[in-house]
């Protein structure tokens, strides 16, 4: 095991940039707390949220106290960081919904021991005036302007509200450390420029002799340098009602090989022995996909324990097996947002008709010939018969019917 957060950091690939080593390394030995910020823009956090949720669980193991700040302050303002345009202002109730949907999200990933904040119990409280005395003085202009996360957005348009955001993040960063014992701001690179607001901001009211101090880790990106985490059919939420265990497991076992090994060290908890044995292994036989299946299974665990990652593991491996139909209930109920799905208004149709609604085949001719090869199948049964009619009987669960086109291509038919 590293001797201490910055070796845990360097050895994992994580680490970017640092205030000040020594001030990190002093706050780790008095077991300081550390903090990082979730802004409330939606009722789930996502995977490009894991890599700053396990950051705090890293920070945990060397001693340090987590935090997270929940924004209900900043929230409604917006960050403008690595944003190219104005975000959309939530309003009040949103936000609160949004708040208290995070908050349990955070303490099930983290533990009980994760100190929840919310920076609006400060910020609502200040009125203008007293932010602009008590802030907005210690802030010169071109300061401000030389930062990167506001100087990329001068040319392409930056209202003064999101103008401020930095000011008010590094007011956050003071309170923290004045009120709970927080000595290190986390984030990623796209932070630096409000990490190091604050680092300034406490200076300047407290002096040289103060342990703040900031790190920022490298974002979390694909290979060709887009955001982690999206996919054509969007965001992979951490919430299993919004990406099913099953979805969520597959996004991680369907990464490249040139990913996963940033990505176990990246996002999941896994020891520099433990991944140099994975990946040796996998590279005997890339087929078998074995650091793909850790990954998955590491992070699946994390996010939706050991319940989630059972139900992920049975429908992929039914999937596999083709044998769909042998699932329960709740089990398919995992594939809707998944596999391409098709409502049907009627009961009684002919299988050609269907397939070509449901865009399962082009044509009936094409049709024709996948039913003559036996290359379709209705809950597991083989169809050769263009005559042959859906009927209500043939629904699973009277919710749905699987149809399997060759060897792995599958299609959900539900009934209204």
């Amino acid at each position: 095991m590293a001797k201490n957060i910055i070796e845990e950091l360097k050895w994992r690939g994580l680490l970017k940039q640092v205030t000040n080593e020594t001030k990190l390394l002093k706050a780790q030995a008095l077991k300081k707390g550390v903090y990082c910020g979730f802004d409330p823009t939606g009722d789930s956090l996502h995977v490009g949220h894991l890599i700053q949720i396990m950051l705090l669980k890293r920070f945990e193991m060397f001693g340090f106290q987590p935090i997270a700040i929940i924004g209900g302050g900043t929230g409604m303002i917006g960050d403008p960081s690595g944003k190219k345009a104005e975000r959309v202002l939530l309003d009040d109730k949103t936000i609160k919904d949004n708040i208290q949907a995070i908050s349990h999200q955070m303490q099930q990933l983290i533990g009980k021991n994760v100190r929840m904040v919310n920076n609006a119990d400060w910020l609502q409280t200040m009125t203008l005036i007293d932010f602009l005395r008590n802030v907005g003085k210690d802030f010169n202009i071109s300061y401000l302007l030389a930062k990167e996360n506001i100087a990329t957005r001068i040319d392409v348009g930056l209202s003064y509200t999101e103008f401020a955001y930095t000011l008010l993040q590094a007011y956050d960063f003071y309170q923290l450390y004045i009120n709970y014992d927080c000595a290190v701001q986390t984030g990623g690179s796209d932070q630096w420029g409000n990490i190091t607001s604050g680092t300034d901001y406490i200076y300047k009211q407290i002096g040289e002799d103060n342990l703040a101090c900031g790190v920022t880790m490298n974002l979390l990106t694909k290979a060709d340098g887009t955001k982690f985490g999206k996919t054509e059919s969007g965001a992979i939420w951490l919430d299993s009602r919004k990406t099913s265990p099953y979805e969520f497991y597959q996004f991680f076992f369907n990464q490249d090989d040139q990913e996963t090994g940033k990505l176990l060290r990246y996002l999941t908890m896994l020891t520099e022995a433990d991944i140099m044995a994975i990946e040796k292994e996998h590279q005997q036989e890339p087929a078998k996909r074995i650091a793909q299946k850790k990954l998955a299974e590491a992070v699946t665990l994390f996010v939706h324990q050991a319940k989630g990652l059972e139900l992920a593991q049975i429908v992929s491996e039914a999937l596999f097996n083709g044998k769909l139909h042998q699932l329960s209930e709740q089990q398919l109920d995992q594939l809707k947002s998944s596999l391409p799905i098709f409502t049907v208004s009627s009961f009684e149709i002919p299988i050609l008709d269907l397939l070509v609604q449901a865009q399962i085949v082009i044509s009936k001719r094409e049709g024709r010939e996948f039913l003559e090869q036996g290359a379709i199948t209705v809950n597991g049964v083989v169809i050769n018969s263009e005559t042959w009619t859906i009927t209500k009987d043939k629904f699973l669960f009277n919710k749905y019917l699987i149809i399997r086109r060759g060897k792995r291509k599958y299609h959900l038919i539900s009934c209204k």
